[in-house]
């Protein structure tokens, strides 16, 4: 089963039509686009906090590192 062709995409569309009616598929693709751009906001979060989170553990590894070691050879 490969792509849908033009005649497909038209049959699909004139059921819609007939299902939904010409004035409720404004709303429902008002509806579509709020949902689309929610997914990407939460995306778009998601990879925020990932970055923050991966240049914070890079920042703490290298204070770690540039901090004086103390003395660990057990003489007191």
């Amino acid at each position: 089963m490969g792509p849908l062709g033009f005649n497909e995409i038209i049959v699909i569309l004139i059921i819609v039509l007939l299902l939904f009616g010409g004035k409720k598929i404004p709303e429902l693709m008002r509806g579509l686009g709020r949902g689309v751009r929610e997914f990407n906001d939460a995306k778009s979060n998601v990879r925020r906090e990932i970055e923050e989170g991966i240049s914070e553990k890079d920042r703490t590894a290298a204070s770690a590192a540039n901090t004086p070691a103390s003395n660990t050879s057990g003489q007191a």
